[in-house]
This record gives C-alpha cells, sequence and structure tokens, in this order.
C-alpha cells in the first residue's frame, strides 16, 4: 500500500464520472472539508486487512504530532502501478476506514472508483507533507530478490557534488548562486535527494492516454506498456531516426538476444557491476536473466571478432526492443520509468584514453543535436558529469570541454573511490513539471569490461590490447523522449502556449473537414494531392456539427486544421488553422506542402496509422 499522507488546510472534491464498473455509487456534489488530514491511497496487490490496520495505526501515532483527529481517505490509483484488484481495494480501503473509526478518528471516504476534480490546500509546516510505504508482513519479495553488488553499492554510495561551469571553475553545490539557473537547481535537489518514487501522477500520463498513445497494460507486469497505432507510430519513427542517426555515424547495426546464463563467468561478474536489478528466468538447468542493456550481446560478439588497431574506434550499435530492468513498483510510473523499454545502445571500442576521450567528444556533440531534431533543445534539459576524484585531477581539462560545449553549468557528482566499471559518465537529464529528472543521452567510459569479456584488438606491434569501451545511448530510452516531449508539451500548456508534438512525429500532420457531404470528394482530392508528397492527412466526415470536429482537431494537437467549403472549391486559397503560429493563414495548397517538407527534412517518414477518414475509426480511450 502507498499513501500520500498531506495535513490540509481544506480540501474540496467533486465526483466526475465513474472510471471502472466496480465503482461505487455517489453523488456527483461537491464536498469540502477543513482541517485535515488527507491520505492518498493506492492499495497494491497483496494487500489485506492486515495492512489496512498497519497504515492507520501509522497514521494514528503521526497524528499525535500534528494534534489533528480527522482523516479522509481518498482512493487515489496513481501512486502504484502494481494496483491490487479492484473488488480487492475496495475491500481493503473499507478495512481501513473501519478500523480508523475504531481507533477513535473522525473519518471521512471519497467514493471509490470515480474521476474527482480536487482542490486542496496543504499547510507549509516540515511534517505536512508524507509519503508512506506499507508492507505486509508476509512479503518476502526483497529478500527473494537477487540485487547486484552495484545496487548495493549504489545505496551506501557517498557522492560529493558541485557546479562545473564552462569557464573551468568548480563551486560546491550549496555555495553556487542558481539565480538564471533555476532548472539546474531543481535537477540538483532531485539528484541529491537520491529519491525516485513518484507521489503524485506526472502531467504526461493522462496527455499519452487522452492523445491515444500509450496506456499501462494492467495483463502484465507493472511497467509495460501498450502502444496505441498513433503512439505507435510516434515510437517508430524516434526509432528510424535514432538508428539513421548512429549509422551516418558510423554504427554498425547488429541484433543480440535477450535473455543470457546468470551463472556464465563474464556475465555473472558483470550483472554485480552494473546498479540495476534483473528479471530472472527458469529454463531447464539454467537460470537466466533478461538483458538490461545491449552490453552483454555486443561483447561476446567483439571477444570473438579479429580486430586491429586500424578498426578503431570500431561501433556496434543495437535497437533493444526490448531491454528490461525490475525497478521497484514505487519507481514505475508512466513513461519515465519502465520495466521493459526500447533502448539505442552504441559501443565504440578504443584504442587508448586519449582515443576514447576524442570519440566521446564526438559523441556529446552528436546527442546534442540529436536531440535537438527530436525536439528537445539545450533549454529543455540538464548535464550531469559522474567521475572519481583522481579522473577528475587526470582529465580536468576534458571534463571542462564538455561543459564549454554544452554551454550552460553542469552538475557534477564525485567520488573517492570507483564503484562502477566506468571512470566517467555523463547523462542529459530532463526535469519534469514535479521536478523530477529523468536521464535521456548518456555515454561512459569503461575500463573494466573488455578484460572480463577477453576483448582485444592487435596494435601496431602485431600484440594484443585491451580496448576501452565507450556505452552511448544516444537518445536514452525512446520512451522517454515520448515523455519529455509530452511534459514539455504540457509546460508550453502552463505558459499559455498551445501544446503540440512537432511536426514530423505528429501521427495527422493535417486534417482537413469538409462543411459537408458535398464537399467530402473535394476533400479526398486534396488529400490525395497531400498523400502522394509524404504528408500524413485524414479526413474528418463524420455527421457532427463543424464546431464541434474543429474543436476536437485542435485537442489532438493537429498541426494544420483546413476547413473545406463552397468558397475553397472555387479558390485555390485555403484558410490554414496554424497551431503553432495560432492564427488561421491564407495559403495555396502547394504552399502548405512546401512549408511542411522543408520543416520536416531530414526525418523518416511513415503512413497515416488510421484509416484515413474519422469515421471508420475505433476509439481506443476514454
Amino acid at each position: 500500500m502507498r499513501i500520500l499522507q498531506l495535513h490540509s488546510n481544506f480540501i474540496e472534491y467533486k465526483p466526475i464520472q465513474k472510471e471502472i464498473t466496480q465503482a461505487e455509487e455517489a453523488e456527483k456534489t461537491e464536498k469540502r472539508l477543513e482541517e485535515i488530514v488527507v491520505l492518498f491511497t493506492a492499495v497494491e496487490e497483496g494487500d489485506d486487512e492486515n495492512v489496512a490496520k498497519k497504515a492507520i495505526d501509522e497514521v494514528k501515532d503521526f497524528l499525535k504530532k500534528l494534534k489533528v483527529n480527522r482523516i479522509l481517505i481518498y482512493p487515489y490509483a496513481h501512486l502504484s502501478s502494481n494496483l491490487a484488484k479492484p473488488t480487492e481495494a475496495l475491500r481493503v480501503i473499507k478495512a481501513m476506514e473501519a478500523y480508523a473509526k475504531e481507533k477513535g478518528l473522525e473519518t471521512y471516504r471519497a467514493p471509490f472508483g470515480w474521476n474527482k476534480q480536487f482542490t486542496i490546500s496543504i499547510k507549509g509546516h516540515p511534517l505536512a507533507e508524507q509519503s508512506r510505504t506499507i508492507l505486509s508482513t508476509e512479503i518476502k519479495a526483497e529478500k527473494e530478490e537477487k540485487v547486484s553488488e552495484a545496487v548495493k553499492a549504489e545505496e551506501k554510495l557517498k557522492s560529493f557534488w558541485y557546479i562545473l561551469q564552462p569557464d573551468g571553475k568548480m563551486i560546491s553545490v550549496e555555495e553556487f548562486d542558481f539565480k538564471g539557473h533555476e532548472n539546474l537547481e531543481k535537477f540538483a535537489k532531485y539528484e541529491i535527494s537520491k529519491v525516485r518514487a513518484a507521489k503524485l501522477m506526472p502531467p504526461h500520463v493522462p496527455l499519452m492516454k487522452r492523445l491515444e498513445i500509450a496506456d499501462y497494460e494492467p495483463a502484465s507486469d507493472p511497467g509495460n506498456i501498450r502502444w496505441y497505432p498513433k503512439g505507435r507510430l510516434i515510437k517508430s519513427l524516434l526509432e528510424r531516426f535514432v538508428t539513421e542517426t548512429v549509422k551516418k555515424y558510423g554504427g554498425m547495426e547488429v541484433e543480440t538476444p535477450v535473455m543470457y546464463d546468470f551463472h556464465h563467468p563474464s556475465l555473472a561478474e558483470y550483472v554485480n557491476r552494473f546498479p540495476a536489478r534483473q528479471y530472472l528466468i527458469k529454463s531447464e538447468d539454467k537460470e537466466l536473466f533478461l538483458r538490461f542493456a545491449a552490453c552483454f550481446g555486443q561483447f561476446l560478439m567483439a571477444h570473438d571478432a579479429q580486430i586491429s588497431y586500424k578498426h578503431m574506434p570500431l561501433k556496434l550499435y543495437e535497437l533493444t526492443r526490448y531491454s528490461f530492468r525490475r525497478e521497484q513498483s514505487g519507481e514505475v510510473v508512466g513513461l519515465k520509468r519502465l520495466r521493459a523499454f526500447t533502448m539505442p545502445d552504441c559501443h565504440a571500442f578504443c584504442t587508448d584514453l586519449e582515443q576514447a576521450k576524442q570519440e566521446a567528444i564526438i559523441r556529446f556533440k552528436l546527442c546534442i543535436k540529436l536531440l535537438e531534431e527530436i525536439g528537445l533543445s539545450k533549454e529543455d534539459y540538464e548535464v550531469a558529469i559522474r567521475f572519481t576524484k583522481d579522473f577528475y585531477r587526470e582529465n580536468e581539462d576534458f571534463i571542462t570541454s564538455l561543459v564549454k560545449i554544452f554551454e550552460k553549468p553542469a552538475l557534477i557528482e564525485m567520488w573517492e573511490k570507483p564503484f562502477f566499471y566506468f571512470r566517467l559518465k555523463w547523462d542529459f537529464n530532463f526535469v519534469d513539471n514535479q521536478d523530477k529528472a529523468a536521464a535521456l543521452s548518456t555515454d561512459q567510459i569503461d575500463v573494466e569490461n573488455a578484460k572480463r569479456y577477453d576483448i582485444t584488438y592487435v596494435d601496431e606491434k602485431g600484440e594484443k590490447r585491451y580496448p576501452l569501451i565507450l556505452h552511448c545511448s544516444p537518445s536514452g530510452a525512446i520512451e522517454r523522449c515520448v515523455y519529455a516531449l509530452l511534459e514539455k508539451a504540457y509546460r508550453e500548456q502552463q505558459e499559455g502556449k498551445p501544446p503540440r508534438l512537432p511536426l514530423w512525429l505528429s501521427p495527422t500532420q493535417v486534417r482537413i473537414i469538409p462543411m459537408s457531404d458535398k464537399y467530402l470528394p473535394h476533400a479526398e482530392k486534396m488529400a490525395d494531392t497531400l498523400e502522394a508528397e509524404k504528408i500524413r492527412v485524414d479526413i474528418d466526415d463524420r455527421t457532427l456539427t463543424l464546431q464541434k470536429r474543429v474543436r476536437e482537431a485542435e485537442k489532438e494537437w493537429i498541426p494544420y486544421i483546413i476547413v473545406v467549403g463552397q468558397k475553397e472549391i472555387e479558390s485555390d486559397v485555403l484558410p490554414v488553422r496554424d497551431r503553432k503560429a495560432r492564427e488561421i493563414r491564407k495559403m495555396k495548397l502547394k504552399e502548405l506542402v512546401n512549408e511542411i517538407k522543408d520543416n520536416v527534412k531530414g526525418r523518416p517518414f511513415e503512413t497515416l496509422p488510421l484509416p484515413r477518414h474519422l469515421s471508420k475509426r475505433p476509439q481506443f480511450y476514454g
């Protein structure tokens, strides 16, 4: 069970509509409660009446400190992706309510299974916001789970935090003036706190559902996502663009297995040096794990290859669909942190540190450009550079050069001694609307795994040597790119701008709305012309009012909307609703074609993922 506990001046809430068939009966009237502790509660799989009582006992003990005796139990599924079945969840919620009343608490409960609108005012004292996780005493998953030594080390890791400026000056986080760098300050606080669990639902989650991009899959393990046709198109375009970019850079695309022998000597040692939890699978007499990156397959491939110094830096690339990490349930949320994800993974095998540093700079610039072309500028993310103290002392100019290229101060995490297989790692981090961060592009300088996997190359003298290995994900997980774009769109909406996706990723780029069936043949001809130019176009031929069809197109974030009537047939000038410009522009069809083609130049193209006519489309969500 997960509880977000808020000491509140007041809360006002109103049931809007039922979300599930098992929803309780409730009146759609607004209720207001004052001077109360609100318990936003998510009941998880395995929770029972004992967990309900344990939760209330913990809350009651804490209420004594607040000198409060009133609580509101507010069912809130968004705190977890490992939810109990609705019937079980309601039973546990009712058990909480009954036990709280039995313990003398003035208890209220919001209806279960409803989409509710609420307004809350939280008090400002340090104890006003508390997060709780209540586990059954019978749960032994953590004891049974195999956890790598690196995960254990990371939990105990002592870090020293600084800000490195482009001029090379390094200042402790406590002394740095963050004025003008507020996003960096949020990122620094998030990283230093090491609290990853989500307390509230991030804005991109309702957006990904409403826009019919993606949704949770309740029949799978938490952190496994279903992608609707529009989302599959967006994801496919991103996958193709990243892959094409890496191949132009020189990455040789390969494909490797998704599962490996946990007890293979090289693999077992590496697993224990990587800070990630694994999925384990039993197969005959073997214990297998699902890969968390493409390292295993690519390293085993490199081990078997005959490599010369003339081939270096040698670059292997794979788009892993999928990689798996058994993230802790409280950290699994939306598209930000998943248990199954698509990871572009490019390794470069380098002769020595000097070549590795030169190649790292090339890849650093490549990642900045790639994110820019996806739709994320340097203003949208922050960079962190992590290294050991001795590596910094010996390579200060190289590290500073990265910050100069980025042209913004960087967060520095420094360690006294090496804990992992790398001596330096950098990552670009998107800071979302809840002031939490997620890594996008990243690269590492690996000094251990060539020897561990017995990967060698032949130098100029004909002698075998171990290379250094760079581990780069040029975009980070593809799902996180979608997360970042949706969170960015939401932020722009809060600033009064129309939320939108980049034109090349918009499932429908142009929507044609005929005023009536009479104008449908002309709309079809226009659509044929646009489609021939590799532009995704659809037609809203439904029997709805013109105003409603225009409004729904705007809700779908359609970049260009064209209403077609008699005037448009008689003239070759069209009234084009331009979402980005926020105006109706008079354009010829050819002008619109040229504008779109200029905007999406250099990006991959996919055809419309749904039937052209909206009347032929199913509704996937809502």
